[in-house]
C-alpha cells in the first residue's frame, strides 16, 4: 500500500517538477516568465468550484466609504477559462444586482449584468472591459479569470517582497481592448501566489494606473490538493487617488455547481 501511495504522489507530482524543470532551463526572458506564469496557474487548477462571502470597501479621495456586501460563485471549465457569479445583497441601492462571467483563453470574454430595477439584462460589451465593476477601481478584465493565454510574459528579475522571495515577471494583454500596456507581477517562490501587480495605462501612453496587493493567504485541502485564496484584495488607483477593498471570507470547496448555474437566466432568478 505504501508503495502504491508513493507511486500516486510521484505521478501528481511529476507535472510540477517539469515545470519546474522549465523554469530553470528557460533560455530567454519569455520563455522564463512563460514557465513561471504556467507554474502558478498549474498550482490553482483542479479545486472545480466554490462559493465565498466578499466585502467590498470604496473610498473616495477624499477619504469618504461605502460597504457593499456580494456573494461570490466559481468553476472550472477544461479547457477553457473559469465561470464566474456575483451577487449584490447590500445596501439597498444595489440588492439583487448580478454579474456574470464566461471567461476564456484565446477569445473575449463574455460577461452580463442583471439590473434589477429595470428587470433586464445587459450584455457588457467586450470592448468595454477596461470600465469599473460596480464603481469599483476593479475593472471588469480584472475580475474574470486569469489563463496563461491571455497574456504573453517576460521574466525580469527575483526580489524579495515583504519577506518573501518573488519573481518579477512583465505581462502583455493579448486581448486589444485590455486597458492596459503591462502589468508587471510579483509571484512568490514557494507557492507562486501572486504577492503584487503594477497596471500601466493603454488611454495614457503606459503611464502608472493601479496597483494591486495581496494580504494573508490562507490554504485550503481540496481532494488532497492545497489551494491558497488571499483574503484581501487592495486596488490602489493611482491617478484617481481612490481605493477598493475585497475582503473574503467563508471560502467553500466542492458545492456540485454545474454550467446551468452560470448560465444567463440564472442572473434573473438568483436572490
Amino acid at each position: 500500500m505504501k508503495r502504491l501511495v508513493l507511486i500516486s504522489v510521484l505521478l501528481c507530482s511529476y507535472p510540477l517538477i517539469t515545470l519546474a524543470d522549465d523554469i530553470a532551463s528557460a533560455k530567454t526572458p519569455q520563455a522564463k516568465g512563460l514557465a513561471i506564469a504556467q507554474m502558478a496557474e498549474d498550482r490553482n487548477t483542479g479545486w472545480q468550484d466554490s462559493e465565498a462571502e466578499m466585502v467590498m470597501i470604496l473610498r473616495n479621495r477624499q477619504g469618504r466609504t461605502s460597504t457593499r456586501y456580494v456573494r461570490t460563485r466559481s468553476m472550472e471549465v477544461p479547457g477553457d477559462g473559469d465561470k464566474g457569479l456575483s451577487i449584490f445583497d447590500r445596501p439597498r441601492d444595489v440588492k439583487g444586482t448580478a454579474v456574470l462571467t464566461w471567461s476564456h483563453a484565446l477569445k473575449a470574454d463574455h460577461q452580463w449584468i442583471y439590473l434589477p430595477a429595470l428587470k433586464r439584462v445587459k450584455r457588457i460589451s467586450s470592448k468595454n472591459k477596461s470600465g469599473p465593476f460596480m464603481g469599483s477601481e476593479f475593472a471588469y478584465e480584472d475580475i474574470s479569470s486569469q489563463e496563461v493565454d491571455k497574456y504573453t510574459y517576460k521574466y525580469m528579475r527575483e526580489e524579495t517582497l515583504n519577506g518573501k522571495k518573488c519573481y518579477v515577471i512583465e505581462r502583455y494583454p493579448a486581448y486589444k481592448y485590455s486597458g492596459y500596456t503591462v502589468q508587471v507581477m510579483w509571484i512568490d517562490k514557494k507557492d507562486f501566489n501572486p504577492q503584487k501587480i503594477v497596471f500601466y495605462d493603454r488611454k495614457r501612453k503606459r503611464n502608472l494606473l493601479k496597483t494591486l496587493t495581496f494580504k494573508e493567504y490562507k490554504s485550503y485541502s481540496v481532494r488532497g490538493k492545497i489551494f491558497w485564496r488571499a483574503n484581501e484584495f487592495f486596488m490602489q488607483n493611482h491617478q484617481t487617488g481612490k481605493t477598493t477593498s475585497l475582503k473574503w471570507k467563508n471560502y467553500q470547496f466542492s458545492k456540485g455547481f454545474t454550467k446551468r448555474d452560470f448560465d444567463k437566466n440564472t442572473l434573473k432568478r438568483v436572490r
